[in-house]
């Protein structure tokens, strides 16, 4: 199985509605998007966060899953409409765990 997990900074005037939105049209993914697993996605409560606001981890099968979930149109159509707007940086990590 691979985890992948992203970590998002906004532009500093999103406002937490628009966050909001964004949290849950990623949580809508799971259940659409044949190759995910698991889903979840929340604030960050961590002071150690430098910044990074929201956390994603999300599950897949395998590489080929993670490459098919990665050009998903829902999930492509999320990044470009909702996340790309309001993203001031961000931090992926895929590892794999048997």
């Amino acid at each position: 199985m691979i985890v992948h997990i992203v970590l998002f900074k906004w532009q500093p005037d999103t406002s937490p509605e628009t966050i909001d939105l964004v949290m849950s049209a990623l949580r809508g993914m799971k259940g659409k998007v044949p190759e995910i697993i698991d889903l979840s996605c929340g604030n960050n409560l961590s002071e150690l966060s430098q910044g990074f606001q929201n956390g994603l981890v999300v599950q897949v099968k395998d590489k080929a899953a993670l490459d098919a979930y990665a050009k998903n149109a829902l999930h492509q159509e999320i990044i470009q409409t909702l996340i790309k707007p309001i993203l001031a940086d961000k931090i992926t990590v895929d590892y794999e765990v048997e």
